[in-house]
């Protein structure tokens, strides 16, 4: 690792002398997330999908506000302890964000990374509270399956069919809590971020917005690769290698692309798309995607596995498709972006 006290690691890396600590987490999903296999892990399973209001935009609003509320009340927090709020979603000027948080009164940052917001939100959360910035920092974005599909694709009533390679938008948000201080818990493990690997914007040419894998298995490559050369490890550095929404079709070409370069992380690869739902659940195709599909996975399963120390060392890689409805129908191809967060636990 970092030899030197400079935080710059190779090209796109930044190594954390004081790594932050994640001090609390927590996740909200609707019903179809909680009949999957990580069903037991979230903290909240929505049955209803208008969660009690009256469009889509507001249902997603209401699951970001639920789960700021989710990680406030098990951090022990105020309002008046978190300096910023960085968080954002798949809707249009990020609406989702701004009337689902806009009751906390917590200063914002607004991001669009698309489904890799989360990934992007911790990212800059650790480097303002380890530079100094800010002791304690919210991380969230969210996702609604409804609501994405008006946007991007068809109105839920158009009973379109969907290819195999589709993916399946995850109803759900995800939060975190970063702080400089570690949690005032008793509990022996905490949960440190050690480093980070931003992403570039990657265009591969995929036209085909129904397979949203292909399109960001390349950008999710790109970054993982640069990790591995940036902090010169080996994939058997870490217990896990986690991308976000890549699906079942995603994953394997991530897989080839990574042993095209001599890396063989097949035993290391997850992603959060393909753990979500189960077989059974036979409409969700490839998997899952969307912002809360990384956010509400990392803010359950992922965390329960380090604090157990299953895993101690995770590197967090969420994915993003950055298309725009004008973007496709104007027949531009989709480019991709990963953002990768390096956690590990400690005693």
């Amino acid at each position: 690792m970092n030899d030197d006290k400079s935080k710059m690691i190779g090209l796109q890396s930044i190594e954390f002398i004081k790594p932050p600590y994640i001090i609390a987490e927590g996740s909200i999903v609707g019903k179809k997330e909680g009949e999957g296999p990580l069903g037991l892990y979230f903290d909240k399973i929505e049955e209803d999908s208008f969660l009690g209001k009256g469009t889509w935009e507001e249902a997603e609003s209401e699951l970001m506000r639920q789960a700021v509320k989710i990680v406030m009340e098990k951090s022990g927090l105020k309002k008046e302890d978190v300096r910023y709020l960085i968080g954002g979603d798949l809707l249009s000027q990020l609406i989702a964000t701004s009337f689902g948080i806009e009751e906390f009164d917590i200063p914002l940052f607004g991001i669009y990374g698309a489904c890799s917001t989360m990934g992007e939100a911790i990212s800059i959360g650790a480097i303002l509270v380890e530079g100094g910035f800010a002791d304690k920092v919210l991380a969230i974005t969210s996702s609604h399956y409804a609501s994405a599909e008006k946007q991007f694709r068809f109105p839920l009533n158009y009973a379109n069919q969907r290819p195999s390679c589709a993916s399946w938008t995850v109803t759900g948000s995800g939060a975190v809590i970063i702080s400089k201080d570690k949690p005032e818990s008793n509990e022996e493990v905490k949960i440190i971020i050690r480093g980070i690997t931003t992403g570039k914007v990657v265009d591969y040419g995929i036209k085909d917005a129904m397979n949203m894998g292909a399109a960001m298995a390349p950008a999710a490559y790109e970054t993982i690769y640069q990790n591995f050369k940036d902090f010169a490890i080996e994939p058997d550095y870490y217990d896990k290698i986690i991308t976000g929404d890549l699906g079942a079709v995603g994953k394997d070409i991530l897989n080839d692309l990574l042993k095209e370069k001599g890396y063989d992380a097949s035993e290391q690869l997850m992603d959060c798309g393909v753990e979500i739902y189960n077989a059974e659940q036979q409409d969700t195709h490839a998997g899952g995607s969307g912002c809360g599909c990384s956010a509400a996975t990392f803010s359950s399963y992922i965390i329960k596995q380090l604090k157990d120390q299953s895993w101690k060392r995770v590197l967090f890689v969420p994915t993003g498709a950055l298309l725009s409805p004008v973007s496709f129908n104007i027949g531009n191809a989709v480019p991709g972006i990963a953002h990768a967060v390096m956690v590990e636990s400690v005693e």
